[in-house]
């Protein structure tokens, strides 16, 4: 079977599993609403990053990513589903190259209308706070942040199906995501500025410090996402359906 066709089923599966543009909805809504109470926060603080704050609920926000990335892969995984997509689609790299464009165009399209909406939303919490941001300290911090929660989903892609499970990729996520990177970030330095989420976090500081940069942030969580996708591509390879 040719690629457009496979990446039209796939396209459908997403449509039309309610829980998945669920998870969209729910990345959208809790990063604007933790945003917006962050817009709130005071100002006096002499470390006070007003990009940071403005663009902050995505730190909570980008389970829903995680979320949506585990859920797409592991509902295959249910009730034989991976046999009759492997039956109309034997070549199994094809099929998870069309999955993972499915779940990774409509991961950024969401994380860029959800970080402009969440800065737009702290901005006006902020007010003369933010008015230092310029043009293009905004412009990179809306595109960065929507870039990073496509890369998050892909990430849990690739170990959704390495482990052929959600629930696994996600107990294994969401916890790294919220306690053990800031623990392991603490006790190592700038070690920790080379894991996945805090290296991809860099894009939305107005100033940062350390050895990487906005965007060579993102190029290290790129790489964490392109091995993920390849080993959970040569697991499917090499394991029966």
């Amino acid at each position: 079977m040719e690629f457009t066709p496979v990446l039209r089923s796939e396209w459908l599966k997403i449509r039309t599993l309610r829980s998945l543009p669920g998870t969209l909805l729910a990345l959208f809504a809790a990063t604007t609403a933790f945003s917006a109470i962050a817009g709130a926060s005071d100002t006096s603080d002499p470390g006070f990053d007003p990009l940071f704050i403005a663009l902050s609920g995505v730190i909570p926000g980008q389970i829903a990513a995680v979320a949506f990335g585990a859920m797409a892969v592991s509902s295959e995984f249910h009730s034989g589903a991976l046999r009759i997509t492997l039956a109309a689609v034997p070549r199994r790299g094809r099929w998870f190259a069309a999955k993972a464009a499915v779940i990774a165009v409509p991961a950024l399209v969401v994380g860029l209308v959800t970080a402009l909406t969440a800065l737009l939303v702290a901005r006006a919490g902020l007010g003369t706070a933010a008015d230092g941001l310029s043009t293009g300290e905004q412009v990179r911090g809306v595109v960065g942040c929507g870039v990073y929660l496509m890369l998050m989903a892909l990430f849990a892609t690739g170990l959704a199906a390495l482990l052929r499970s959600g629930v696994a990729t996600l107990s294994l996520m969401i916890p790294f995501i919220l306690v053990v990177s800031f623990v392991i970030g603490d006790a190592t330095g700038t070690v920790a500025d080379f894991l996945p989420d805090k290296a991809g976090q860099l894009v939305l500081h107005e100033t940062y410090e350390g050895t990487l940069g906005p965007w060579s942030g993102l190029a290290v969580t790129a790489l964490w996402t392109a091995a993920a996708l390849l080993v959970g591509a040569w697991r499917l390879r090499h394991r029966d359906a």
